[in-house]
Parts: structure tokens; sequence; C-alpha cells
């Protein structure tokens, strides 16, 4: 009888952690392509080359964890880590524990509040319209969103690192100037308005009647007093709405970026995406504006893009075409707004056009392939590219030389678990 009852309790003790962790949830997604891609020759004669390459697009694990609390309130927590599934020379690339969406939150009646490193308002708003890309290989992130030069949210008081840095000695100095991470040290233009915001604060509303609003500050733990002087934040808000038996979907959204290019000065953009289903096809639209703060005077500049998917069979064919206009601002320097003028770039000539076109077929929820073509036609003085593509004509840089276009085959796999 004390064996048997000895046996129930271990039993029971084993139970209890399951029981515990019934709410925690391991999840991730492995996407993949076999890419045949060119870089066309760059201005100033620079060769073409051909290449083959396998990419990996944002392949990531997580965890999460959620607690009811009573009263309709919860406890959530999440943390996501991009999963390198292939070798790469460009480091921002490679893992690292929680470099994708990672926060803790408390959600209830009165919507989502939570801290920690997460999308913008302004990014969330590429699932509205960016029904037209299949693997990656579309505009979002490559000309919508990003006229930026760095790719990170630069410290004034640091030097020395951008996206890419393969890493550095804590508290090294070049003269009086400290050396810092990527996330922290890149000089140049702004911030990327598609990029995921670190030591932040988001809300997110219960949705009214299909509308929504959310809000985020990226919080000013680099505020100086000495040195560059300098009060680094940011915000990002955005109202979408969704209607019509979900055919219909519309959201604007406004950033404000302050001391990130020139100190005392806000980088501001502002944007509209949304789409409609016609249930033969679903349209998606985008257009944006933003006014980076240079030291010679405002850039600014204009993306729009426009995306469809026609459902056939257990797939769809996806397209989209895109354009980022001329910067219309002054040119100054290596500093200013995208390349700077030289004897064979004009100031006025660093606009870009992507479109592509694929199809990909859902074997189940879990399981998809696709194949398509893409390309990016990139003006005489722009370096627009997709994020994850091998080294370019030098052997080193992902990003191309100035006036190279870009295009690529290729085939995916995607596996959700």
């Amino acid at each position: 009888m004390q064996k048997k009852l000895l046996t129930l309790a271990v039993a029971g003790a084993l139970a209890a952690p399951a029981v515990a962790l019934a709410q925690v949830e391991v999840y991730g997604t492995v996407h993949m392509s076999l890419n045949n891609l060119k870089y066309s020759e760059g201005t100033g004669g620079v060769p073409s080359v051909s290449k083959w390459d396998v990419a990996s697009h944002a392949s990531n694990v997580g965890v999460r964890a959620r607690e009811s609390l009573g009263g309709g309130l919860s406890a959530w927590a999440q943390v996501e880590t991009n999963a390198a599934m292939e070798r790469s020379n460009n480091v921002a690339h490679t893992s690292g524990i929680a470099s994708r969406n990672s926060a803790v939150g408390m959600q209830g009646g009165f919507g989502n509040v939570f801290v920690g490193q997460w999308t913008t308002p302004w990014a969330d708003l590429d699932a509205l319209w960016g029904i037209g890309t299949v693997a990656t290989y579309g505009p979002v992130t490559s000309i919508i969103g990003r006229r930026e030069t760095t790719g990170v949210a630069p410290n004034p008081n640091c030097a020395g690192a951008g996206s890419g840095h393969g890493g550095l000695p804590t508290a090294a100095t070049s003269g009086t100037t400290v050396v810092c991470d990527s996330v922290e040290g890149g000089g140049g233009v702004g911030h990327a308005f598609w990029r995921r915001i670190s030591n932040s604060a988001h809300y997110q509303s219960p949705v009214f009647g299909g509308a929504q609003v959310k809000v985020a500050y990226q919080t000013n733990q680099d505020k100086a007093t000495t040195g560059t002087v300098a009060n680094p934040n940011m915000w990002s808000g955005s109202v979408t709405w969704a209607g019509m038996g979900g055919r219909f979907r519309i959201g604007a959204a406004y950033d404000a970026h302050k001391d990130f290019t020139t100190i005392g000065q806000t980088d501001k953009g502002w944007r509209v995406t949304g789409g409609w289903n016609f249930g033969f096809a679903d349209i998606g639209l985008a257009y944006e504006q933003m006014t980076y703060k240079t030291v010679g005077g405002d850039c600014d500049a204009t993306q729009m893009g426009v995306a469809v998917a026609i459902p056939v069979g257990q797939g769809a064919i996806r397209g989209s075409y895109s354009q980022a206009d001329d910067i219309d601002g002054t040119y100054t320097g290596a500093g200013s707004c995208g390349a700077a003028p030289t004897a064979t770039v004009t100031a006025s000539n660093n606009g870009a056009k992507q479109w592509n076109l694929g199809y990909d077929y859902r074997f189940s929820k879990r399981t998809t392939v696709g194949f398509g073509y893409a390309t990016i036609e990139n003006d005489e003085g722009a370096v627009f590219t997709w994020s994850g593509l091998p080294s370019s004509q030098g052997g080193q840089s992902v990003n191309p030389p100035a006036g190279s276009d870009v295009s690529i085959f290729f085939v995916s796999m995607i596996h959700r678990f």
C-alpha cells in the first residue's frame, strides 16, 4: 500500500511541472531558398558578377509563455532568436539570444502593455499590404521603409560600428570617442523606419469596431550632457481599421526620431498602407514619405508600392512593384541622405524600382514551397538590395556598388513548428 502511494506521489510530482508549463509554447520558422543571382555592372565600370547562394529568410526560434491572472488579466512573455541557417560574412545575420521580437507584458480589457524589443507600429503596417512576396524577395525592407544609410540606431557619442560590424573590444576608444556595438554606434543618416526598436515601451489598444491604435516609445537611454550633447529617442504610432467582412483594411502611421541624424533635429515620417480582397485577387497598396534632418538641410524621401495575390489551387501567384523616388534635398558628403554626388554620380539620380513575380504552394499549415524571379533596378547613385544576400562584386559587403542592379531566380521552402 505504501509503495502504491509513493508511486502516486512521484507521478503527481512529475505531473505538476507539466501543468505549470501548459501555457509555454516553443515555436519557430525555418525559411530557406536556393538562389541564382546577378549583380550587374555598377557605376564607374564595376564588373558584373553571377553567383549561386543558399539564403536564410529570417529563420527563427522562440518561446512564449502566458499566465491567466484572473479578472480577464493575463501576463505574458516572449523570447525570439534569429536562427542563422547559413553562414554569412555579414555578422548582422548571425544568431543572438532575443535578437528578434522579445518582451514581457500585461494584457486585459485595457489592451496590451509591454516592454522589450519589438517591431514598431510603423513596421506592423506592412502586414496590411505586403501580400505579393514569395520568399521575402519583395519590396518590404528593400525599397519600402529603407532610405537610411546605416540600418542602426546611432549614438552620436560612439564611432566605428555600422550594421555587420564584426565584434569590438569593451570600452575601446578611438581618440576620445568610444567604439560601441552595431546597435549603438552607426554613423550616417537615421534609424531604419522598418526595423524593430530596443529599450522600448509599447501599448496596443483593444480592437473597437475593427479599429486599433498602437504606440511605441524608444527610451532616451543614451542621453548625454558631456561630449556630444544629445538626447536620442523616438516615437512610433499607428491607427488601423479592418471591415466589410475582412475584405477591406487600411492603416496610417507617424514616426518621430529625435537626435538620430543631426543633434537638435528630429527625423519624421508618415505612411498609409491598405488593401482589398476581391476574392479572385487580393490587392495591396503603400505610400510613405520620410524627412531626414542632415546638417546641410532636409532630405525628403518618397516610396510607394502595389502588391497582388491571386489564389490558384492550394497556393497563390504573388507579385509586386515598388519604387523609391530620387531624394529631394541637400547633399553635403558621406553623412548625407543617399549617395554623395561624385564625378559620375549626380545628387538627383538615386532612386530605384523593384518588381517580383512568383508562386507559392501550401502543402499544409506548416509547409510551403515557392519559386520566382525578382529584380531591383538601381539608379547610378542607389544601392538598394535585399537582406541576407551573399557579398557583391567586392566579395565582402552585401551592398552592391552604386548603380548595380540585382536580379534573382529562386526556389524556397518554409516549415513552421
